[in-house]
């Protein structure tokens, strides 16, 4: 697969689809990589060059020494365009990729189109939440991330898509077991240090927030929250958890691509 150099290490990334079309950048949520979009690139390609990649400490993308932030992570994504030659591009993360997405909206509005800020919220979590994960995840590495690939399954889908679905479950899941501790650590830091709450008024581009109605992670609430303080920004629910472009497949790809093209 092809990589940007950075300087600490190398970023994993796949650009795909029609030369010349505009671009759309995927970002994963925390604990995956950049095939869970597998799902949505036969329809996004129709329309997009789409690059998504590996965000850092993921997938096969550079493991540097932690904690990270979202903001180490949002200046990725634009050493990515930069080394890319991509001036401009829509944006679509989620979860943690949807806080990269804010931090870019916020920071970098005169790259971004369109925001797609899917099950994500301006605030995740608390230190009270996240400080006990890091530490199990470096104290007990790969042990941990197969223990919390089996905890995930009921905070990523509901009980009913798990249990019919799991052919489209258990690759999803398996990317966690298989993520590296260290990097997983890093970012779950990453995570629990964003706040942006009082910064996403800031956000200039026209913006689609996507909530799963039976997300407990990132909550409708949080969602409505983020559409208040966005001016003119668009919300959409499903019946799904936390991965809303998994559960929901194409009606999610749908809203997506309905709000993209508009």
């Amino acid at each position: 697969m092809p990589v940007v150099r950075l300087a600490d290490g190398d970023l994993n990334y796949l650009l795909e689809g029609p030369a010349g079309a505009p671009v759309l950048v995927l970002s994963n949520s925390l604990g995956t990589d950049l095939h869970m979009w597998d799902a949505q690139i036969p329809a996004f390609t129709q329309h997009f060059q789409v690059l998504r990649y590996d965000t850092r400490g993921h997938g096969r993308s550079l493991v540097s020494e932690g904690p990270y932030s979202i903001e180490q992570n949002g200046r990725d994504v634009l050493a990515l365009l930069d080394a890319l030659d991509i001036a401009k591009a829509h944006f679509c993360g989620l979860s943690m990729g949807g806080l990269i997405g804010q931090w870019l909206g916020i920071n970098a509005p005169e790259r971004i189109e369109r925001l797609v800020l899917c099950n994500t919220a301006a605030k995740i979590g608390s230190d009270e939440v996240w400080n006990p994960r890091i530490e199990m995840v470096l104290r007990d590495g790969q042990v941990a991330m197969g223990a919390l690939r089996d905890a995930s399954i009921a905070r990523w889908f509901t009980a009913e898509f798990a249990e019919a679905h799991g052919d489209k479950v258990e690759p999803i899941v398996g990317m966690l077991a298989q993520t590296s501790p260290e990097g997983y650590a890093a970012n779950c830091a990453a995570v629990r240090d964003a706040d942006y709450r009082d910064e996403i008024a800031r956000i200039s581009a026209p913006t689609l927030i996507v909530c799963g109605t039976a997300d407990v992670v990132t909550t409708p609430e949080h969602g409505r929250f983020m559409q208040q303080q966005i001016a003119g920004a668009q919300l959409v629910e499903f019946h799904a958890a936390h991965l809303s472009s998994v559960e929901a497949g194409e009606a999610f790809t749908q809203a997506v691509l309905d709000f993209l093209l508009a």
